[in-house]
């Protein structure tokens, strides 16, 4: 489905929980009841919420990340927009494109627990300075596994606007994209059927066995995590074209301009957030609906890209964003290489 963006701004419900002006801004996407505070034992975002930037209307989940920019020559920072992602160009400011997938593939269907009121998780480490594999192995490591790509999360150097599955990294392209930069944030596909959260955000919740898009792969779920819920996909397209001349890239050939709004240049901790919103039990009615699995609509209530971007979120952050800036957003310069 397409999510447009519903605001960019310096709030962090999930991390910095009640504080206005967090560390770095967002782009975030979903229902309008986006705020500081969004307690687990509170009111559900469905119920919160009046409007939504999805096209599946019973979803009020919110969905956010980082924001991208550029950094010039002369050191100072312009924010990279987004683009929507192929079929989703009309979604404002180019929002996320989000998947849910059913582990199905392989051996057998199996059977999905959506998520329950209050859920939510994030994956990636923003201070994460180094590939590290599944298995949590670094590079220096005897284990690490050079093809491997820590939590999935990928980045994709667009050849053209319909490149995917090729020109993966995971870490900044050290090129100009023709097209520009796909990211792509799977997060875990298994849950530990008991707590809603955990104090990392990440503990509650296991990648399948056998790797990080256990979709494709058709994983069982370790026993300390044994439920399966759906497997949630990030994709956010990024307009780096603004930016391809060779004469705006550093002049250090080994080193590339863009960074995340968190200071992070080599593109090893971006990471995601994802709270659980959606109205009554639908997410849980169509996991059950096998022979719709497949099929973009599976009979849930629907709205028009346009119709969604109707739905805007209040910026309470108010500071310059855009235009080339000396720092980001709350003072953020890149960090050391």
């Amino acid at each position: 489905m397409s999510c447009s963006q519903l605001v960019r701004d310096r709030i962090d419900p999930l991390v910095n929980p009640g504080l206005l002006g967090t560390s770095h801004i967002h782009q975030i996407v979903g229902g309008n009841s986006f705020n500081t505070t969004m307690s687990p034992t509170g009111p559900s975002p469905a119920n919160l919420s009046t409007c939504t930037t999805c096209t599946f209307t019973d979803d009020f989940s919110n969905y956010w990340t980082a924001i991208m920019y550029f950094q010039a020559r002369n050191g100072s920072y312009k924010r990279v927009k987004q683009l929507g992602s192929l079929y989703h160009e009309q979604a404002r400011e180019g929002g996320i494109t989000i998947y849910y997938f059913p582990q199905f593939l392989n051996p057998q269907p199996r059977t999905i627990k959506a998520f329950a009121p209050g859920f939510r998780m994030r994956v990636g480490h923003p201070d994460r300075v180094q590939p590290v594999n599944e298995s949590g192995h670094a590079r220096a490591d005897s284990n690490w596994k050079p093809t491997a790509l820590y939590d999935g999360i990928t980045y994709t150097c667009q050849e053209n606007e319909g490149t995917r599955f090729s020109n993966l990294t995971n870490h900044f392209p050290d090129r100009p994209c023709p097209a520009g930069i796909i990211t792509t944030l799977p997060f875990p596909s298994c849950w530990d059927g008991k707590n809603l959260d955990s104090p990392d955000h990440q503990s509650h919740v296991s990648f399948a066995e056998g790797g990080t898009v256990g979709y494709t792969k058709g994983g069982a779920c370790p026993a300390s995590h044994p439920v399966m819920i759906p497997q949630i996909m990030l994709e956010i397209r990024w307009d780096t074209t603004e930016f391809n001349d060779a004469e705006l890239w550093p002049e250090d050939t080994t080193r590339q301009p863009f960074l995340w709004s968190f200071g992070d240049r080599l593109g090893y901790g971006h990471h995601g957030d994802y709270i659980f919103g959606w109205r009554g039990d639908t997410l849980q009615r169509t996991f059950d609906s096998l022979a719709c699995s497949g099929d973009q609509i599976c009979g849930m209530p629907t709205q028009t890209i346009p119709k969604a971007n109707e739905c805007v979120g209040e910026r309470r952050v108010v500071e310059e964003a855009d235009g080339w800036l000396q720092e980001m957003p709350g003072g953020v310069v890149g960090r050391e290489w």
